[in-house]
């Protein structure tokens, strides 16, 4: 999975734990059954794994960050380190799940093909991820302070933000049979406001750019009180502006 950091489990578990308690709908579309076999594909600290278990189902857990696998783990599930855009499994479970994840590997037609090789025929593939226009004006701000600092921001990012229509191309390119796919809007309260999110999810980015130590705290800061009169209301409650890219596909019999 190619991500521009890993992330530090207790930090994220302290400042992104709407991401899995947000994971409720996919988990929905999914609707795991008792002895199933599923492939969480990005499954960070587990949070979700956990709940496909409880489920009944027997899961397995892939992330490419390390610290996060141990982090799964500990809650005793089964985890390994894998780049989800080179999974190797063959007709090995009946559905793979993930969320929050698929933006960060930007080989989409890699994962896809790889999930497709993974399922079962019949096997369905649930997923939510950042969709069109996710998290734009945090995006946009972050990147307009660094260029106003002198760093070279380049024209693109690594992270991949489709439209529904372009997921659909891909998935079907693929060879799944597309269920539903849909971009859904979701405004987003972050608890620990707009700092930590800055620093939980964009220092990997400041790293590719080699943002200075000296500057980095001023490069958040700024970019705070840039977004400041957008996301953040009179009371000082802070939100991201979240959109979700939600599809199922099925693998044909």
């Amino acid at each position: 999975m190619a991500r521009q950091h890993n992330f530090d489990p207790a930090a994220y578990a302290a400042h992104a734990a709407f991401v899995p308690a947000l994971g409720a709908a996919v988990l929905t579309l999914l609707a795991p059954k008792p002895g199933q076999r599923i492939l969480d594909l990005g499954c960070g600290d587990g949070v979700l794994t956990q709940k496909l278990v409880e489920a009944g189902a027997s899961v397995l857990g892939t992330d490419s960050d390390p610290a996060m696998i141990a982090a799964a783990r500990m809650k005793g599930l089964d985890a390994e380190v894998m780049d989800g855009q080179r999974l190797t499994f063959d007709a090995e479970f009946d559905a793979v799940f993930s969320n929050a994840a698929l933006h960060w590997m930007p080989d989409t037609a890699a994962v896809f093909a790889g999930v497709y090789r993974a399922l079962k025929p019949g096997g369905r593939f649930v997923a939510e991820c950042g969709g069109f226009g996710n998290i734009a004006a945090i995006r946009a701000a972050l990147r307009g302070i660094l260029k106003a600092r002198g760093y070279a921001v380049p024209g693109h990012e690594d992270q991949v933000y489709m439209t529904a229509a372009q997921a659909r191309t891909a998935l079907e390119a693929a060879g799944f049979a597309v269920e539903a796919c849909d971009i859904i809007p979701r405004q987003t309260p972050l608890a620990s406001g707009m700092a930590a999110w800055l620093t939980t999810f964009r220092t990997g980015f400041l790293d590719v750019l080699k943002v200075t130590d000296s500057d980095r705290q001023a490069v958040i800061d700024e970019t705070v009180e840039l977004l400041r009169p957008i996301l953040c209301d009179a009371d000082g409650n802070w939100i991201a502006d979240y959109v979700r890219l939600r599809f199922a596909a099925t693998k044909p019999e």
